[in-house]
């Protein structure tokens, strides 16, 4: 019994500190190692083999809206990231810089890509010449370099993976229809595939990314009550194309210049995944993301036919779902604590009584629920129960993020539910980049975002100076 409490007590309660809580579950559950290069971190086999997971549906997801994969070289000519005043601007803080190559100093310093917008406009640059050429749809999975002065596993790191869409259009009115049409599929993806629910909507000017001209992210909210931005989609209007040269001759033989996009997400959806779901024993992984649906466990393994059995129902299931078979010779109670910590959605009990009543035990990740199945339906109720744990886990969290949705009228109040309730505070808002400067220092609060679905006027002033407003947004302290 005390190597079974041993793996549990490890992890430190997240209602005494959820900070610290989170680290114990990305190392216990061997999601992540740290390295040697202060900051980066190494993504471990099943870390890794999530991101793969979320990485292939978006790529599906990705491709049946016409986009195509590209690769772009990692190093960026100082001058070509100079082009767009305000790009290099807001990344000059995060860049890293290459000075030498081998034993000679370089004539030009390299960036090592913080983001690719410069690559991408040079490339459009030679590559789109007539109206023909348009639309290219483009997107590239790499990592990229952010110098970040604090960093935490998957959240915030120097180094870290994503994938980078980069388009080119013939009209504004074509990239605004793709900027939103990536939120919404990564909305989307986050509700269908990792049971997270999000808002969606649109950045204040302050909050946009550095040359864009509009930001739409969508916004989770984790356990805590503090959000995570996970995804954003950006309009960039023809800024970078006049700042590049990016010009095509249209259908009168006019020179135009073309309107651009880009939207990304990262591994720090990873981080949102446990932080939305899991609980004081580990990971709980939505069976859509998780690498391994179903562990079969023995019970009483020595014994004659037992495992033979378990043999035969994990070969069975790999028909139905992603599963393996624990024959180690831990206890079974090692097994039950190991496979509750990495978040495995089922896991099939099966020993000599079981199999003498032609029946196994299923035992749910989220809920613990015990459910006893007949070994004949077992291809049918696998994954029945696997779809109830997904569509359970999204209620759950909705539940969750809407039971932490407070609404502010004034100072006051905001001042209140920023100190005293965690989760999305609802607040008008005036326009005026000083109140939100204000609210962000009084109360480490930040605009999280300007609702598309929540366009409800809470009150007809500002939360913060009292002025008239008709802009309703969502704050919060955020990671």
């Amino acid at each position: 019994m005390a190597k079974e409490k041993k793996l549990v007590e490890a992890i430190t309660s997240m209602e005494d500190d959820f900070a610290q809580w989170y680290t114990d579950v990305v190392k216990k559950a061997e999601l992540i190692d740290y390295s040697a290069v202060k900051g980066c971190m190494i993504i471990k086999p099943d870390g890794y083999a999530i991101w793969e997971n979320i990485q292939h549906e978006l790529d599906r997801r990705f491709k049946e809206t016409g986009v195509e994969n590209v690769y772009m070289p990692m190093f960026i000519p100082e001058s070509l990231l100079e082009k767009e005043k305000d790009h290099v601007e807001g990344f000059a803080p995060e860049v890293a810089w290459v000075t030498q190559g081998g034993l000679n100093t370089l004539q030009e310093r390299l960036c090592v890509r913080p983001t690719s917008e410069t690559l991408f406009c040079d490339f459009y640059r030679n590559l789109i010449q007539s109206y023909r050429d348009l639309p290219k749809v483009y997107n590239q999975w790499c990592s990229v370099v952010r110098w970040e002065k604090e960093t935490r596993p998957f959240l915030r790191s120097r180094e870290f993976l994503w994938q980078e869409g980069h388009t080119a259009h013939a009209t504004a009115e074509e990239a605004e229809e793709r900027t939103i049409q990536m939120l919404n599929l990564y909305a989307d993806f986050c509700e269908d595939f990792l049971a997270m629910p999000v808002v969606r909507g649109r950045k204040t000017e302050k909050e946009k990314f550095a040359g864009a001209e509009d930001t739409y992210t969508i916004e989770a909210l984790m356990h805590d009550g503090k959000a995570l931005q996970s995804g954003t989609s950006h309009n960039f209007g023809d800024g970078f194309a006049k700042a590049f040269g990016i010009q095509y001759t249209d259908k009168e033989n006019k020179l135009q210049y073309v309107y651009q996009t880009s939207w990304g997400m990262t591994t720090r959806l990873i981080g949102a995944i446990i932080m939305v779901h899991g609980d004081n024993e580990g990971l709980v992984l939505p069976p859509k993301v998780a690498p391994t649906q179903v562990m079969v466990i023995p019970i009483q393994m020595q014994k004659e036919g037992v495992l033979d059995k378990a043999k035969e129902v994990k070969e069975r299931l790999a028909k139905v779902c992603r599963v393996k078979l624990d024959d180690s010779d831990k206890t079974p109670g090692w097994k039950f604590s190991e496979q509750e910590m990495r978040g495995i959605p089922l896991r099939v009990e099966l020993g000599p009584k079981d199999i003498a009543a032609n029946q196994c035990v299923v035992v749910r990740r989220d809920t613990r629920e015990k459910i006893q199945v007949s070994l004949d339906e077992l291809e049918s109720r696998i994954p029945e129960l696997l779809e109830a744990v997904q569509k359970d886990m999204f209620a759950r969290a909705k539940a969750h993020r809407d039971a932490h949705i407070w609404d502010a009228h004034n100072y006051e109040e905001l001042r209140e539910t920023a100190e005293n309730k965690p989760g999305f505070i609802r607040g008008m808002w005036c326009g005026d980049q000083a109140c939100e400067d204000k609210i962000k220092e009084d109360f480490a609060v930040t605009s999280r975002c300007m609702p598309f679905d929540d366009q409800e006027q809470i009150s007809d002033v500002c939360v913060c100076c009292g002025k008239p407003a008709h802009k309703l947004v969502y704050w919060g302290k955020a990671y």
